[in-house]
């Protein structure tokens, strides 16, 4: 367990994080509880949520370095669905119920290795067996070089497709050449059976993270939130298209993800630029015409990380406001590594007023980190994985005492 700490909460004004301005000593509004379920992870490369053996409860994935595995819930051991698939190591892991019978399916990339923009990467599905206990059979798919992040996506009439995104594209070198290829594979006769594979989008040259939401109640299907370092777009597939639709407001960056608040005012939350320093909110602005502009109101609500790794959004409050939280894996110039959550202030109608806590300092390289409610009391929990701290830790989201 980790030492309860004093946190200093830091007020957000204007456009830019200015800790000197109004430094407080204030009581968190939530009490995140550290739990180790792993001292000995190697790397920790990528988590995933999703129940794995069908008894109702949410278990957590890891992407290790040469292994990916699966936590059972409630009593977190650790079972090996599959090892050593690739020369090099792992790198990210997708999992969800995609076929309604209340257990993910499960998909992972290997092979990972930046600098080689021809040869490396790897893609496998893998098939359980009667006990999911045991190892799992790794089936390979289609590969574009440098495979970095994969998720599940849901497409109209409750089809799936699990989207790919390499690091960059195939030949390129430093970021100039062939643009990345974002697929999407859809299994149509079996995980056995050839895939039907799409190139969705190829215009980035460097990516890094993308995130799946559903953004419209109107709409049974969800959009894949894109970012490069070029920038960020939307991608939707309606009436049997893609649809590509840049933001021109975000910046380019590594991570991503998108956010609604109670009012249904969407948001998205960005670690610019990549491997970057700060921690960004983009909202709708208003304009003179009295319009809104989605995401063209950019806060820097910290400047302060160092290699940004890892971003996630959710009402951990409950209160339905806006929170963020956000993950480096690197010491920042003073010294601190870790986790930090977000939130607008609870008397500020206007949520331009933002405060932050450390829930984890100094013990937790962030290098992935997901929101999930674990335990089933109606509140989110963080699951993260650190990089060189080799630790998977569960932090509860309790009560403030």
């Amino acid at each position: 367990m980790i030492a309860a700490k004093t946190l200093t909460i830091g007020l957000l004004v204007g456009l830019a994080w200015f800790e000197s301005l109004a430094v407080a000593q204030v009581k968190p509004p939530v009490n995140f509880e550290p739990e180790t379920i792993d001292s000995q992870v190697i790397i920790g490369y990528g988590t995933a949520i999703g129940d794995v053996d069908g008894d109702g409860r949410q278990d957590v994935l890891l992407a290790d370095k040469k292994q990916f595995v699966w936590y059972r819930n409630p009593d977190w051991k650790r079972f090996v669905l599959a090892e050593n698939l690739t020369e090099r190591d792992n790198v990210c892991i997708a999992a969800r119920d995609i076929d309604g019978d209340g257990k993910v399916e499960v998909a992972v990339g290997g092979q990972w290795n930046p600098g080689d923009t021809e040869n490396s990467g790897a893609v496998f599905y893998l098939k359980p067996g009667p006990d999911r206990r045991e190892r799992w059979t790794p089936i390979r798919l289609h590969h574009e070089p440098v495979v970095h992040r994969m998720r599940w996506l849901k497409l109209p009439n409750n089809k799936f497709g699990l989207v790919v995104a390499p690091l960059h594209g195939r030949g390129n070198k430093k970021g100039k050449g062939a643009g990345v290829r974002l697929l999407i594979y859809q299994m149509v006769n079996g995980p056995e059976q050839p895939w039907e594979m799409t190139e969705i989008d190829s215009e980035y040259h460097v990516t890094h993270n993308f995130d799946i939401a559903k953004t419209s109640d109107d709409v049974d299907a969800e959009d894949i939130f894109y970012l490069g370092r070029e920038g960020a777009k939307q991608i939707s597939y309606r009436d049997g298209q893609w649809q590509r639709k840049n933001l021109p407001g975000v910046q380019g960056g590594g991570e991503i993800r998108f956010g609604k608040n109670v009012l249904g005012a969407a948001f998205l939350a960005t670690i610019e630029p990549f491997h970057g320093t700060d921690l960004i909110l983009y909202e709708a602005k208003k304009t003179a015409e009295d319009k809104q502009l989605p995401y063209a109101q950019r806060t820097v609500l910290d400047s302060k990380l160092n290699q940004g790794h890892a971003v996630a959004v959710g009402d951990f409050l409950g209160n339905g406001k806006r929170q963020i939280v956000a993950g480096w894996r690197a010491p920042n110039e003073g010294g601190k590594f870790g986790i930090k959550f977000y939130f607008s202030e609870p008397g500020d109608g206007s949520g331009r007023q933002w405060s932050s806590f450390f829930v984890d300092e100094n013990e937790m390289a962030c290098e992935d980190l997901r929101a999930a409610d674990l335990d089933g009391d109606g509140r989110l929990d963080i699951v993260a994985s650190g990089r060189s701290t080799h630790n998977l830790i569960i932090y509860w989201n309790r009560p403030s005492k």
